[in-house]
């Protein structure tokens, strides 16, 4: 069973149209969505915004549903010029930018007495990820990057240059870190994928509301052609 998660009802409520058998439970006020998408037995749960909200989410989705893969499906800011709105990013690996522990010998970004900096997303949901990509939304580019997770909405130029320079983010949003440090500390492959909505920058105000329905429609298709196609 795969656990599909999305920060917002907008990102999800497409997803639910297309299922079928479907039950629903509601836990910590969210609803779990069970059933049948594409052939493949899937859970499909708005989370809420930020990484608490993520974080809750997916240890029920491991807990109760008992889900061998987790795929997180929003939007993002872009962080690099290269990638326009519109495009998609797939994390290589999550990181939360918002942690600071330096003054006990921790670098930006680590949770203090973590073994690891970043948490690193499965291989194979990845490569079927980009895949898929290719085939479902031919109109648009796909990167392979770090995605950078803190619970702050990144509209400021100077704060999107020190994320890039520091931690080599290729985008910004609010869940994926938490969910990728949750999965691995369950150790269940997990994959965040992000639709780029606008530039993370002073533009933030102008894009969004244009931006976002293209971005989500993009990554509905993209989370159909993966559950279908993706092996457990």
């Amino acid at each position: 069973m795969i656990g599909i998660i999305g920060a917002m009802e907008e990102e999800v409520n497409q997803l639910k149209e297309s299922m079928e058998d479907v039950s629903v439970e509601t836990r910590a006020s969210m609803d779990f969505v069970k059933g049948i998408l594409e052939g493949c037995s899937v859970v499909v749960v708005r989370s809420g915004i930020g990484k608490v909200n993520a974080g809750i989410c997916t240890q029920i989705l491991t807990d109760i549903y008992g889900v061998e893969a987790v795929i997180n499906t929003g939007i993002a800011g872009s962080l690099k010029a290269q990638i326009d709105i519109g495009d998609i990013v797939l994390s290589t690996d999550t990181l939360q930018h918002d942690v600071e522990a330096e003054a006990f010998g921790y670098p930006v970004g680590q949770i203090p007495r973590m073994d690891t900096l970043a948490f690193r997303a499965d291989e194979r949901l990845l490569q079927c990820a980009e895949d898929c990509c290719a085939k479902v939304n031919p109109d648009i580019k796909t990167f392979r990057g770090r995605v950078l997770s803190g619970d702050q909405f990144i509209a400021d130029s100077r704060k999107k240059e020190w994320l890039e320079d520091t931690f080599d983010g290729f985008c910004t949003e609010m869940e994926g870190a938490a969910i990728g440090q949750t999965a691995y500390l369950n150790g269940i492959p997990f994959l965040v994928v992000r639709a780029i909505s606008d530039k993370a920058d002073g533009s933030a105000s102008m894009d969004y509301p244009e931006f976002e329905a293209k971005a989500i429609s993009h990554t509905v298709a993209l989370m159909k052609a993966m559950v279908k196609n993706f092996k457990l």
